[in-house]
Order: structure tokens, then C-alpha cells, then sequence
């Protein structure tokens, strides 16, 4: 049989344990309560600007001479003289002799038509006088007569009218001959580049044939497309309207200042467009340092329109169904409903429904809701106990 002191002994040491396990049970400190944050959705805000801006117009079009002339000759002979100036790409003053047709038979026909007057002339001297004759003869001898007035055949006048008619003819002939020899020479009717020859020296030609093509370097147009939508930003329909042109010159981008001038009137059935037709003075600009503007290039144009006071210009995707997102100043999401004036590229113009300095939301919500709460920064993350304590464990050791 065990002894008592073999029973109480083992009971003493379980005891024991339970003792000092509920001790250290007692000194461990409870977890601390941490106190639970609200997570708020993080965007993005940027202040509104109202202010006046300029609804321009863009548009495209190719750079065109004002005039454009074939040359054609007149007359019929041999080119006996072409200018040396007168090549592709040439630049002629009005007036230069560009060519010459052969002047020899012309000059005759001048000489001819000058020795037919002459002789008309004298014929209608003496006819002249002639019937001054007729008329005195007539006065002295109508007392004798029965016939109080004299017959037109017995006073000459119609000898005098055929003399008058030949006369006329021969000043007629003489005009004609002296056109004829001017037209010899083929001259430039304007200031203009040359675009085309299709003559050489030696060349014979006839009345129509084509000698060559030039433009016109005082003034470039171009036609510029409006789309129908556009045409409500323009002042007058654009007439009159500044238009800024664009256009690369060896390998930069040059600025050149036009003005509208006209309206074509009608819709371009293919484009469905409306035209516009702007000028731009002196375009080749020979005595500047600018680049020329030169015909067939392709510019960019910017045409003036009308000038908005109280706008807001927001990036397109920011507006649906003509509402767009505001940051309250409790900062809760609102909606405030926009009238929207123009839409261009990914840019949207509104004339109402924002204020100066309100907060537009540029941040896209998963889940948005009127009246959500939002936060515009970042919260810094709580350190995790263990980097509390090796951030205390390294301020030891220092």
C-alpha cells in the first residue's frame, strides 16, 4: 500500500503548476485596442479656370495662284527671240519680252497699210475739194434755174462719203497693222513665276498655239473647308476673319498671315462642306528674309471666330450626360450639371455650371455616389511590431 507522504507529493508538485501558470497568466498584458480608420477613396483634384478664350476655326488647303495664264500667240511666224528668263520656275517683272515672233512680214503690212492711208487721205483732200467747187458753181448759176435745190450726185456728196469710207478703212488697216506688229512680242502681264514653257527659239507657231503658263506672285489663295457645324464660331460667316497658315519650309514649321476674302456660296457635294477663300499678299516674298509660300504647298490654317467670355475648357472624357464630378468643400463627390459650348480633339469647352476654383475630380471611381466621401492624399501606413522593434533595437546600438 503507498505511503501518504507518496500521494501528497504529487498532488503538491500539479498545484505548484497551476500556481505559477496562473501567475504568468496574470502578467501578460492584454492586446491593445486599436482605434479603426475609415479608408477613403484617394483622387485627384485640379482647381477650375474660367476665362475668355477665342473659338478658332482649324481647316486645310493647298496654296493656289490668284491668276493663272496660258500664253498663247496671236499672230503665226517663227520665235526669233525667247528670254532667258523665261524657264520653268522663272520670275518675270510685267512687261518683260518672255519671246518675239519673226517682225519682218508685220513690218511690211505696217509700211502697206501707212502708203493706203496716205493715199486715201489725198483722195479725200481732192473730193473735198471738189465739191467745194461743185457748191460755188451751184451758187452762181441757180438764179438761171428752175430747181431751187441741187441734186447730192451735183454737189458730190456721195463721191465725198466713198472718200470718207476708204479713209476710215485705211486708219482701220493701219491700227491693225501696228496691233499686229505689237503682238510680236509675247510679254509677261504681270509680276509672276513661270509654270510652264512649251516653246523654244526657232519654234513656229499659229494663232492659239500654247507658249507657256504663269502665276501670279502679287497675290496666293486658298480654299479652306468649314464644316456646316463650324460656321456658328465665325463672326460675318468668317468674311474678313484673321487666318493663321502653316507650313513646313525645309523642315520647319513658318507662320504666314491671310484674311478671308470670300465665300464660295454652296455646299461641296462630294465633302459636304462649305468654302472658304483666304489671300495672303505677296506670298513669294523676294525681298524678305521669311521663306516663300510657295504654290501647291499643303498648310494648316487657324481662322479666327468668336471670342467667349466666362468659359471652362475640361478634358473630354471628364463630362457624361452633361455632368461632371466635383470635390465638395466638406469633400464629398457632388455631380454639377455643364452646358457644353464646342467639342474638339479630346477637349470640351463649357460656358456654364462651373465656378472658379472648383475642384474637378480627374480621378476615375470604380463605385461613385452622390455624396461619397473622398480623400485628395495619402495616408501613411502604421509600422508592423517588429519594425517598431528593430527601429528601437538600432537606437540602442547607437
Amino acid at each position: 500500500m503507498a505511503t501518504k507522504k507518496q500521494i501528497l507529493f504529487p498532488v503538491g508538485i500539479l498545484v505548484l503548476g497551476v500556481g505559477i501558470a496562473a501567475s504568468f497568466s496574470a502578467m501578460k498584458k492584454p492586446p491593445e485596442k486599436k482605434e479603426e480608420k475609415e479608408i477613403l477613396p484617394l483622387v485627384q483634384v485640379q482647381p477650375a479656370s474660367v476665362e475668355s478664350i477665342t473659338l478658332d476655326v482649324s481647316s486645310y488647303g493647298l496654296i493656289t495662284p490668284k491668276n493663272q495664264t496660258k500664253l498663247v500667240a496671236q499672230l503665226s511666224g517663227q520665235l526669233v527671240e525667247v528670254s532667258e528668263a523665261f524657264v520653268k520656275g522663272g520670275f518675270v517683272k510685267k512687261g518683260d519680252v518672255l519671246a518675239r515672233i519673226d517682225p519682218n512680214d508685220y513690218e511690211a503690212a505696217l509700211i502697206d497699210a501707212q502708203a493706203t492711208l496716205a493715199q486715201a487721205r489725198s483722195a479725200l483732200e481732192v473730193e473735198r475739194a471738189q465739191g467745194h467747187v461743185a457748191k460755188s458753181e451751184w451758187e452762181r448759176i441757180r438764179k438761171n434755174s428752175n430747181e431751187f435745190i441741187p441734186s447730192e450726185l451735183y454737189l458730190r456728196k456721195p463721191q465725198l462719203a466713198e472718200k470718207l469710207a476708204r479713209f476710215k478703212a485705211s486708219e482701220a488697216s493701219l491700227k491693225r497693222a501696228k496691233r499686229n506688229l505689237e503682238r510680236t512680242y509675247i510679254s509677261a502681264p504681270y509680276d509672276a513665276i513661270i509654270a510652264q514653257r512649251t516653246v523654244s527659239l526657232g519654234s513656229v507657231v499659229s494663232p492659239g498655239s500654247n507658249i507657256g503658263e504663269l502665276n501670279s506672285i502679287s497675290l496666293a489663295e486658298v480654299r479652306l473647308p468649314v464644316a456646316d457645324k463650324d460656321m456658328q464660331y465665325l463672326i460675318k460667316g468668317g468674311i474678313n476673319a484673321s487666318v493663321v497658315l502653316t507650313t513646313q519650309y525645309a523642315g520647319k514649321d513658318y507662320d504666314w498671315q491671310a484674311t478671308i476674302v470670300r465665300s464660295e456660296g454652296v455646299i461641296n457635294q462630294k465633302s459636304r462642306m462649305s468654302y472658304l477663300v483666304a489671300q495672303v499678299q505677296d506670298p513669294y516674298a523676294q525681298n524678305s528674309d521669311f521663306p516663300p509660300l510657295r504654290f501647291g504647298a499643303y498648310v494648316n490654317a487657324k481662322i479666327q471666330g468668336l471670342e467667349i467670355k466666362n468659359t471652362t475648357t475640361v478634358a473630354r472624357h471628364l463630362v457624361k450626360n452633361n455632368k461632371i464630378a466635383v470635390l465638395s468643400l466638406d469633400n464629398t463627390l457632388t455631380y454639377q450639371t455643364v452646358d457644353i459650348l464646342r467639342e474638339f480633339d479630346d477637349q470640351i469647352v463649357l460656358s456654364n455650371g462651373l465656378s472658379h476654383g472648383d475642384k474637378v475630380i480627374m480621378t476615375a471611381l470604380d463605385y461613385p455616389s452622390e455624396g461619397m466621401k473622398l480623400t485628395t492624399e495619402y495616408a501613411k501606413p502604421e509600422a508592423s511590431d517588429q519594425e517598431k522593434d528593430e527601429t528601437q533595437l538600432a537606437m540602442k546600438k547607437d
